[in-house]
């Protein structure tokens, strides 16, 4: 019969049985299934909703549980299951009032329903309770709200005040008070006059916490305060009041999209859809407000970076309208600008906001899937460019090629394109050949972003090169530092290739020495610092730098510190000097036979410096390590890049393989900073990650490296290196790590089965790799502890049988974890009868019996003991075979370990009490079969 032959109450049937198995997914398949097939709203429609909300209920997915039964009331009003099931749900949300209301219902129908009564008590005694706190509430918000309106109240006590209505709105009750009793009006008329900048701080993220998870209040408070407030709020000086304002926006938009600010959120489609007309409103908002002239430098780089992340194609997918709405020159426009540089019309920057709208135009290239798109996206750019060199005066001129500068930091296949342009590539090289230093410094910037890519920048490079030499000599040392730049990049394309010397032997360390008393500095401002450690970027491809420069401790702690001061312009040059250092770059796999014939061919083989063999790397990862860098980490991984987000994973990972260094690093905040890595970026990226938090979780307690609520957050990243994509390196520390946290509790075991780990899982236990199916089988052990896993055993298919299998393995731990896998299964009857399915029981049960390994031995009596007790069948089974008589002998043998003697007697009681055996008259504690006395 083929799906479409089966009729909805088939499908019904169906559903019921893989209910009746425990298959809850199984289950909700059947029944949608069933209510496809129906069209019109009838009395079975209503029991197919009802019976996938039980199933619902049963997978904790309480709003499909409500949603569910909503339509099933629909048709049957009042009905007692729809109603009980919709109230279990509202309760388990902690939705008390309306799960109360469901209960009454319920009686006044159903008078007699016993099962309703004791939770209709329960939810009574929850609701006068909150009503009497909503009453306490209610107080306290008055009082609150008055001594923070209260101007002329002392100071600490309006501080103290806002911090408790901060915390008052937090709570579901509280957020309801201050809303009703007019807080919102009182809190925007208070910030208008308001001097004291915590206050304000204070202010903005109430408004944040009264909008979140409440799209009626999100939409009043808008339509009250509206959307110029919060422009006004995030328009300061003040670091702290800009995040609040900042992350207050996202918020909003956050609760029109469905999003939340966890890097792996999802929008939902119909959220979307249908506050459209909000989102665009708000964003184009953010658009037109980045070239405003009167925002402060800080403000500019927050609105940036919220149009950045909610137009990526995951998201809000945004991408398109910005071009159309212009959005690209007015970014460009803040490209174009300089922090020392001012102007009659200037806008106010910070060091990090070319680094950020060098990101923000990367991510919306990225969204231009196809070439229509991309055209637009070019096109856009050059109208820019065009627009800005039609004034012939050098204003102009320094800053279109600053733009072109920033673009070669973000999509650089663009910025290419345009430095290809005719008469471009003459313009930057006649501004740097002048006398003029802001010309020379532009110019030169550019020369070093462009050269990126020799293949695409072969007449820069070519030209570059002597202008660079000819710049090196100046007496300035912002121009010196740059071209000293341009020069290191230049001498670094032969990469890790130890052949390949572009410059005279000694010039690469004459070059990095250079860099060097640039960054120890402490005279030379941070960016001249910033600028000399990208030098070392480039030349730290070279194994005789990296060596000197690990060995230089005031270089090292110059370029932590510069990293721990937040910059995003710093992010590049010092994790790709870190990558470089740690040899944790992408290194090609040179095979034996592919040499030979690149030698046969006359062919460059690339080769590997001795001073990067494994010893050197690991001594420089310790160095780091102890240095600092963690803490250094930590600061460079907010950034926004995806590309910056991957390289910081793979240090991480790199510092993470040295077993010694994991405890310092969750010291210094290192597995904090690694799970957004592993949860959001490039796939290289999250994978890199994701391997640094499993040797972190394998080697440590894993409540000590993840902490709290870190613990189940961790589990998604782990369960993503089980991926046949992934090396076998990756996926058994992932297992190994798995096997750490499903040994904590039930709630991470309930967690990791969620996840959809327990498939994950199980394949690997059928693996060749002996290592891969032995941390498998050691995982699955651990999970079978929960009740949950212990239904994947209990259904119709082999698991059991495989166990039985794995008890007689080679592999000592790998036997050993299948057994005590199967000593806590077979507390399950099913799982009991099912040991008979596998051919080879009885000789499993005689090895683990037999076993000298007091621990295999152990687990056997205990899977024997297990079975003996389930059923009479399962124990008559046993009892017709030789298991009776080695019982027997391990009750009596003194070599045998107490605990194992305990339960082998203990199993032939539990024979006895089924009448299968009887204790002999004239020997006490001897059994006999009990065919005998038949």
């Amino acid at each position: 019969m083929t799906k479409s032959d089966i009729t909805a109450q088939e499908w019904k049937e169906k559903g019921n049985e893989e209910f009746n198995k425990s298959s809850w997914s199984e289950a909700v398949n059947c029944y949608t299934n069933a209510l496809k097939l129906v069209k019109e709203d009838n009395a079975e429609k209503a029991i197919y909703y009802k019976n996938r909300a039980a199933a619902y209920l049963k997978l904790c997915d309480y709003e499909k549980v409500i949603k569910d039964c909503d339509n099933a009331l629909k048709i049957c009003p009042n009905d007692p299951k729809a109603l009980f099931r919709r109230c279990q749900a509202l309760e388990a949300l902690e939705r008390f009032e309306e799960a109360y209301r469901d209960a009454r219902n319920i009686i006044l129908s159903d008078p007699n329903n016993k099962a309703i009564q004791p939770m209709a008590a329960r939810l009574h005694e929850v609701v006068q309770e909150r009503h009497k706190e909503n009453s306490l509430v209610s107080a306290k918000v008055s009082q609150m709200l008055d001594l923070v309106c209260n101007v002329s109240t002392d100071k600490e006590k309006r501080e103290t005040a806002m911090s408790n209505l901060l915390v008052l709105a937090r709570e579901r009750a509280g957020a309801e008070e201050i809303f009703k009793e007019g807080g919102i009006a009182k809190i925007v008329k208070l910030v208008k006059i308001e001097r004291n900048d915590e206050v304000i701080c204070s202010a903005i993220r109430i408004i944040d916490e009264l909008c979140k998870k409440n799209v009626s209040r999100t939409e009043s408070i808008i339509k009250d305060i509206g959307l110029p407030w919060y422009l006004e709020m995030i328009n300061s000086k003040l670091p702290e009041r800009v995040n609040a304002a900042q992350h207050c926006l996202q918020t909003i938009l956050n609760i029109y999209s469905g999003m939340d600010n966890k890097p792996d959120s999802k929008p939902d489609k119909a959220l979307c859809e249908a506050h459209k007309k909000q989102i665009d409103t708000i964003l184009s908002c953010l658009l037109y407000s980045i070239t405003n002239r009167t925002l402060t430098g800080l403000a500019r780089d927050a609105l940036i970076e919220l149009i950045m992340r909610n137009i990526h194609y995951t998201l809000l997918n945004w991408a398109e309208q910005l071009v159309e709405l212009r959005g690209l020159q007015r970014l460009m426009d803040v490209a174009s600008e300089m922090e020392e540089y001012k102007y009659e019309s200037s806008m106010e920057v910070t060091s990090s906001t070319r680094t950020i709208t060098s990101v923000c135009l990367a991510r919306i290239y990225e969204n231009m899937y196809y070439d229509a798109a991309k055209e637009k996206f070019s096109n856009a750019i050059d109208e820019f460019i065009k627009d800005k060199l039609l004034t012939p005066d050098i204003e102009s001129k320094v800053r279109v090629v600053v733009a072109i500068t920033t673009l070669l930091m973000g999509p650089l296949d663009v910025g290419n394109a345009v430095v290809a342009k005719e008469g471009i590539l003459e313009m930057i090289l006649v501004m740097a050949g002048t006398d003029d230093v802001l010309q020379q410094k532009v110019a030169c910037e550019c020369i070093v972003a462009a050269a990126s890519k020799k293949d695409k920048a072969t007449a820069i490079i070519s030209q570059g090169a002597s202008i660079l030499k000819k710049l090196y000599q100046s007496k300035d040392d912002s121009i010196r530092v740059r071209a000293l730049v341009g020069l290191c990049k230049l001498g670094s394309s032969g990469g890790t290739d130890a052949t390949i010397k572009p410059f005279a032997d000694g010039a690469t360390k004459k070059l990095a020495e250079a860099c060097r008393r640039f960054l120890i500095n402490p005279k030379k401002d941070k960016d001249m610092r910033k600028w000399a450690v990208e030098g070392l970027s480039y030349l730290t491809f070279d194994a005789e730098v990296k060596e000197k420069l690990i060995e230089d401790q005031q270089a090292i702690q110059a370029m932590i510190e510069l990293a721990k001061t937040g910059d995003q312009s710093v992010v590049y040059g010092v994790v790709t000097t870190l990558v470089n250092l740690c040899n944790a770059y992408d290194k090609q796999e040179l095979i034996p036979e592919m040499v030979e014939l690149a030698k046969f061919a006359k062919q460059h083989i690339p080769e590997e410096h001795e001073l990067d063999d494994a010893d050197f790397v690991n001594k420089r990862l310790c160095a780091l390590v102890n240095a600092g860098i963690t803490s250094a980490l930590v600061s460079l991984a907010k950034t926004e890049s995806q590309n910056s987000k991957e390289l910081i994973a793979r240090v991480f990972n790199a510092i993470c393989s040295q077993q010694s260094a994991r405890g310092m690093i969750v010291q210094q905040g290192g597995a904090k900073a690694l799970l957004p890595l592993a949860l959001d970026g490039t796939d290289k990226g999250k994978k890199q990650a994701s391997q640094a938090l499993a040797r972190l979780g394998i080697t440590m307690n894993p409540e000590v490296a993840f902490p709290g609520q870190r613990i189940m957050e961790v589990v998604r990243p782990f369960i993503n290196l089980l991926n046949p994509e992934c090396s076998a390196l990756e996926n058994f520390e992932s297992l190994m790590a798995l096997c750490n946290l499903a040994g904590v509790n039930d709630s991470v075991r309930k967690r990791i089965l969620k996840e959809g780990g327990f498939q994950k899982i199980d394949a690997y236990m059928y693996e060749e790799h002996d290592m891969l199916r032995r941390a498998a089988t050691q995982v699955i052990n651990n999970l079978v502890m929960c009740e949950e896993a212990m239904q994947y055993f209990e259904q119709e298919n082999d698991r059991v049988k495989y166990l039985v299998i794995l008890c007689e393995e080679e592999d000592q731990d790998t036997g050993m974890a299948a057994a005590g896998a199967l000593a806590m299964l077979t507390t399950s009857e099913k799982v009991c009868e099912k040991i008979f399915d596998s051919k080879d029981w009885l000789e499993s049960l005689r090895f683990l019996l037999a076993n000298p390994n007091n621990d295999m031995q152990h687990r056997g009596v205990v899977i024997v003991l297990n079975m003996m007790r389930s059923t009479k069948d399962v124990a008559a089974k046993l009892i017709e075979t030789d298991i009776m008589e080695i019982l027997m002998a391990l009750s009596k043998n003194d070599d045998v370990e107490n605990k194992v003697k305990g339960l082998a007697s203990t199993a032939l009681e539990a024979a006895t009490k089924w009448k299968l055996i009887k204790k002999n008259v004239d020997e006490e504690e001897v059994p006999q079969s009990s065919s005998n006395v038949e």
